[in-house]
């Protein structure tokens, strides 16, 4: 992956330099500042290091090929851009295993790659993995039922504590009713049995 370092005296100069030198936009890379301290009657100097969003996107997608392969899986990769984070989406000879029992293979495999990108770069990037649109059928099924009992709590106006679940599939609950007029929830309990709870709102 490459990394690219443009040197200013000033940090608006530095960046500017590393736009017009790359032909990008600042929404299209990544940007770590530093100082450069030459002495008490020098002037000041800035440094930056570019990482372009887009070399980050195929690096993940060739490290996450490669991975699989080596784990002995024949991976075909989906790959789309949604609100500027990449969605990988792997479909392999055997999903089933490379998802695992209740996905945590798959969610095994993400950690690992994020480890990988955190090693090169120095920090988290965020993107999403999913195996056989695993998480998307996830989500979709999380979401039908949260509008489901949320249609019965509005009725009854009785709170409903669904089962425990992790952070990601009460992520989901929570973002599907965030808007409701209706009900609102709540995340109560510890972990590994914290639950949603849905709740009437108040007239």
């Amino acid at each position: 992956m490459k990394k690219y370092v443009f040197t200013g005296k000033s940090e608006d100069d530095v960046l500017n330099e590393a736009l017009e030198s790359l032909k990008v936009s600042e929404d299209d890379i990544i940007c770590k500042f530093t100082e450069q301290k030459n002495g008490i009657f020098k002037a000041k100097k800035y440094e930056v290091e570019v990482v372009k969003k887009s070399d980050i996107d195929d690096f993940i997608k060739d490290f996450t090929l490669k991975l699989t392969k080596d784990m002995g899986f024949d991976v075909k990769i989906e790959a789309k851009k949604r609100d500027g984070i990449l969605n990988i989406t792997l479909y392999s000879d055997n999903n089933n295993l490379l998802i695992g029992k209740d996905g945590k293979n798959m969610s095994a495999l993400g950690v690992i790659v994020r480890q990988v990108i955190y090693n090169e770069l120095g920090f988290f990037y965020k993107f999403n993995l999913d195996v056989g649109e695993y998480k998307l059928k996830q989500q979709k099924n999380l979401e039908r039922m949260a509008y489901k009992v949320a249609r019965d709590v509005a009725k009854s106006k009785i709170e409903a504590k669904l089962e425990p679940m992790n952070s990601y599939e009460r992520r989901i609950i929570h973002n599907a009713l965030n808007d409701d007029k209706y009900v609102y929830t709540e995340s109560i309990g510890e972990e590994p049995n914290r639950c949603v709870v849905i709740k009437p709102r108040e007239d």
